[in-house]
């Protein structure tokens, strides 16, 4: 077995690190850079740097941060928001970027997903799709940080981002963001049997056991989460010692 993979995801706004629930009554919780210091430190196994008013304001992601970051973590990172040229990528890998996250952009022109992989290889590439389930269990993609429905379908969508080349996918469940009660499994599950890339689970970390049940009912090969580690309710060396406990191999 894979070694499962931590990812504690930061959410910047104009430079800070803030978390909403549901993307919404969003509190500043601090500097990105000294928190990403912070949780290598700790153990995680990777970062997430997502911009989230990048694309909803029409801005380019943070270039600057990302020089900050790649200067003083020495975990890979991704980071996120705002990406939808070739160029943006180019210049957040200059700056010392692992990998980049493409969500709205690839969701309006889907061509992207290929000239980026193309052009700087897959595992460069992580397609981010936020989704929101209804009472008939059709999940729906959405852009904007979860502010916009549209036409596209969760597990086709996710499977064309393979076709074309994305080498992983970071599914966030709209359903469970912030709520603290646990993963999507369900969803998670029928996406890893579906797909061969990896498949990064985000939404709804609340306790030690999600970690458990994300990595083994719902097939997960990372576990993303915000909060829990921003206000230290679950310490990263905590959760990796409980996830060992129970039979998880972690790094």
């Amino acid at each position: 077995m894979l070694a499962k993979r931590i990812i504690p995801c930061l959410d910047i706004r104009n430079g800070q690190t803030v978390k909403g629930i549901n993307f919404v009554d969003i509190k500043e919780v601090g500097d990105p850079v000294e928190l990403g210091a912070k949780y290598a430190a700790d153990g995680a196994d990777e970062l997430c740097f997502l911009d989230i008013t990048a694309t909803h304001e029409g801005r380019k992601t943070f270039v600057e941060l990302v020089k900050r970051i790649a200067a003083h973590i020495n975990i890979p990172f991704t980071v996120g928001g705002g990406i939808s040229e070739l160029s943006d990528a180019e210049k957040l890998l200059a700056a010392g970027a692992d990998k980049i996250s493409i969500n709205s952009s690839a969701v309006r022109n889907p061509k992207l997903i290929d000239d980026l992989a193309l052009n700087f290889g897959s595992q460069f590439v992580v397609a981010a799709i936020d989704a929101r389930g209804d009472e008939n269990e059709h999940w729906t993609v959405t852009v904007n940080g979860g502010r916009i429905p549209t036409d596209k379908e969760l597990f086709s969508w996710a499977k064309e981002a393979e076709d074309r080349g994305a080498g992983e996918i970071l599914f966030t469940s709209m359903n469970h963001d912030g709520t603290k009660n646990g993963f999507a499994n369900k969803e998670l599950s029928k996406m890893a049997d579906m797909l061969k890339i990896p498949i990064i689970a985000s939404g709804g970390a609340g306790a030690e056991e999600h970690f458990v049940d994300v990595f083994t009912k719902g097939k997960a090969d990372a576990g993303l989460a915000a909060s829990i580690f921003h206000y230290n309710e679950i310490p990263i060396p905590v959760l990796k010692k409980y996830l060992k406990e129970q039979g998880i191999v972690v790094r």
